[in-house]
């Protein structure tokens, strides 16, 4: 609304507009009424062809160990790797090598600490022990001393005082003995409890001492000597073992449209920046199913197996990953962008196919060249790549020219599009 009312109050300018519009129409049909079609052609030949999908992942490591602390401590040393120098970077080491030390010092103490309580704490158990035979070398007597007060007491010749005297002290006795023996069970637990914090100061201090769980390769030190871990709910990291180089994964992002293509087993290739036209081989060997979202793009991790047996490969590089999803050798081939063209006008159609129509909904059609004009074909599109289409059909043999376009030439020489600027030859 707002341009007409614009053209109504510069009718200058609606008039040039108008000119401008009917010379451009004015050419078009010219050019369309005027021309000759040249069909741009392929050959259709055999080959083979080879349908990949293409995406990016990470080399990594088959299997790392994340060595931590269990204790807090000041980082006090570093262990010597198999080749006698100190642990670092890259470092090659066995199962049971030192890593790094922590300090100690509270650790030992803390061990003695046990070790004084466990004697401690045996030596009450001796102390109970013997009390318990003196309990029972008690409870002996007065066990006599009251067998001996029955008797008398049945011959009128005891006090009916010294008879519950004896009585009640042949009780006592019997109750001495029982807290006795609870004693020396209360002292020889508490033995045990002692030696079980004795085990603990003992693997504390053992703790101390950082060493390798297994024989691998050092990727990443975490720390440094001087350096202060503090073991809380999560252990800290100290060291990134990876136990074997000579195998690598890589883990390729692959957008949910094509994931569906691949499968366990599925051959792939791949290169990487650091290495320059060279092409390394692996094999996928799972479809991981946590998918991830990125900006609104749902990706599957895959893993890709692959040797590396020179460790040419490193951790954490680049990978451009192709897979492998059909392969097909001596096929029919023809350009993709013959399946994507169809004629503009029924002209352009041999006469006896310009009423013709497709009888199988789910054929692709493609157009062959017949002298001036094109004649449809019914095919069965196969695998494609980014180039070709693999076609089956019993009336395409090689040689065929089929259609992949069209170009428009002038008839008369002379007529140009007005619009082109034109250069004065010399």
């Amino acid at each position: 609304m707002r341009l007409v009312r614009f053209l109504l109050k510069k009718p200058l300018i609606a008039v040039g507009l108008l000119a401008l519009a009917i010379a451009v129409l004015g050419w078009s049909w010219h050019a369309r009424n005027g021309h000759i079609v040249l069909f741009n052609t392929a050959t259709v030949k055999h080959g083979d062809l080879v349908a990949t999908i293409s995406a990016t992942g990470t080399i990594e490591p088959i299997e790392v160990v994340d060595v931590g602390a269990q204790v807090a401590g000041l980082i006090k040393a570093f262990g010597k790797d198999k080749n006698g120098s100190p642990i670092d970077y890259g470092s090659v080491v066995e199962e049971g090598t030192v890593l790094a030390k922590i300090d100690d010092s509270v650790y030992t103490a803390d061990l003695a600490l046990a070790q004084a309580q466990v004697e401690q704490d045996k030596a009450g158990e001796l102390s109970a022990a013997a009390s318990l035979q003196q309990l029972k070398a008690k409870i002996t007597q007065a066990e006599a001393d009251w067998n001996r007060a029955q008797e008398l007491s049945r011959a009128k010749l005891l006090a009916t005082a010294d008879y519950d005297s004896y009585k009640a002290g042949y009780e006592i006795a019997k109750a001495n003995l029982s807290a006795g023996e609870a004693a020396i069970a209360q002292a020889r637990a508490a033995t045990v409890q002692a030696q079980a914090l004795l085990d603990k100061a003992q693997r504390n201090l053992d703790f101390c001492t950082i060493k390798s769980p297994v024989q691998g390769v050092i990727i990443d030190r975490r720390v440094n000597i001087g350096q202060t871990v503090v073991a809380s709910l999560n252990a800290p990291s100290l060291f990134l073992i990876a136990k074997d180089l000579t195998r690598m994964q890589i883990w390729v992002a692959v957008n949910e449209a094509d994931i569906g293509r691949i499968v366990a087993g599925t051959p792939a290739t791949f290169t990487c920046d650091t290495f320059p036209g060279r092409e390394f081989t692996g094999t996928v060997g799972k479809v991981r199913l946590n998918a991830t979202m990125t900006q609104n793009v749902v990706m599957y991790t895959v893993e890709v197996n692959t040797e590396n047996p020179g460790n040419t490969l490193l951790p954490y590089l680049t990978a451009n990953v192709r897979f492998v999803v059909h392969s097909e050798t001596n096929a029919l081939l023809v350009p993709n962008a013959a399946l994507r063209w169809s004629p503009s006008s029924l002209s352009q159609i041999s006469p006896e196919f310009r009423s013709w129509k497709s009888a199988d909904p789910r054929a692709v059609t493609v157009w062959l060249k017949d002298g001036e004009f094109v004649k449809p074909l019914n095919v069965k599109a196969g695998a494609t790549d980014s180039a070709n289409t693999v076609l089956i059909s019993d009336a395409l043999h090689d040689g065929q020219e089929i259609v992949t376009g069209e170009t428009f030439e002038t008839a008369d020489s002379g007529t140009k599009n007005p619009f082109i600027p034109q250069f004065r030859k010399r």
